[in-house]
């Protein structure tokens, strides 16, 4: 009755609550690819508890890393993700090291705050043994002093990605007798290395060397003139980093081969 008289413009009018495009994906991720929740242990291996604090942020309603369906579990032999807090000390080495073993593959490791990536300010101490990858290989890097729970929820989301991976890959094993085959055989083995290196030199690691498969690939691929197939490769790029790069790999064949 008392709603009937009050204007409709006054009225509180409620509207669906819209998602971010990155926790829809997030989501996506848990739904299709590992199917069900996430399960995170904490691993305080010698911190000052700033870091618990700041999980502890994370998980409550404001933040709410459960919307990811990521969840705390009180045991390492349910966990799917590991967090380790704290610089590792001599006391907390073996019960980290059992709380990894304990743990089912495959398993993230996080190595959380700055204590927990480097040591922090207790590095050099003589009861410290450093950052959590002093003793296993780790996977997500949360740095800070502590991290804030924005920067936890992002490497949370990191680590959904990474066990994702984890979970479907594809492990390959050796026949007895196989024998594995190497890319553009044949193209000389020197210049593949000096090709590659260059190619690395000018771009980095990774682009580098796509760049220098492209280039081998179009190498091998003719059968009769191999700078036609180059020239092709070079026509066909738009970016101009990619044409400089190349052309730098160009002049590099050219120089060989009409030095012998």
């Amino acid at each position: 009755m008392i709603e009937q008289g009050i204007p409709t413009q006054l009225q509180a009018q409620l509207e669906p609550k819209k998602l971010s495009e990155d926790i829809e994906r997030a989501k996506a991720t848990l739904l299709k690819s590992i199917k069900r929740s996430v399960y995170v242990y904490r691993v305080d291996c010698g911190g000052c508890n700033a870091c618990e604090i700041e999980i502890f942020s994370s998980i409550t309603p404001v933040f709410d890393v459960e919307r990811f369906g990521i969840k705390v579990v009180p045991t390492p032999r349910h966990a799917d993700i590991l967090v380790y807090t704290g610089a590792v000390t001599r006391a907390m080495r073996l019960p980290a090291m059992r709380a990894y073993e304990a743990a089912p593959d495959p398993k993230i490791i996080v190595s959380y705050g700055a204590c927990g990536c480097t040591g922090g300010i207790f590095h050099d101490n003589y009861c410290v043994w450093g950052g959590t990858d002093k003793l296993f290989p780790v996977d997500v890097y949360i740095p800070g002093c502590p991290p804030t729970p924005a920067q936890t929820v992002y490497g949370f989301a990191m680590a959904l990605g990474m066990l994702d991976q984890k979970q479907h890959a594809v492990n390959e094993t050796e026949a007895e007798g196989e024998r594995a085959s190497l890319k553009f055989e044949r193209i000389p083995y020197r210049l593949r290395v000096e090709l590659e290196r260059e190619a690395r030199r000018l771009s980095g690691y990774r682009q580098g060397g796509d760049m220098c498969d492209a280039f081998l690939a179009a190498l091998d691929n003719s059968e009769t003139d191999a700078m036609k197939e180059v020239a092709s490769l070079l026509a066909a790029q738009k970016d101009p980093r990619k044409v400089e790069v190349l052309t730098e790999l160009k002049n590099l064949l050219e120089s060989r081969i009409v030095g012998g």
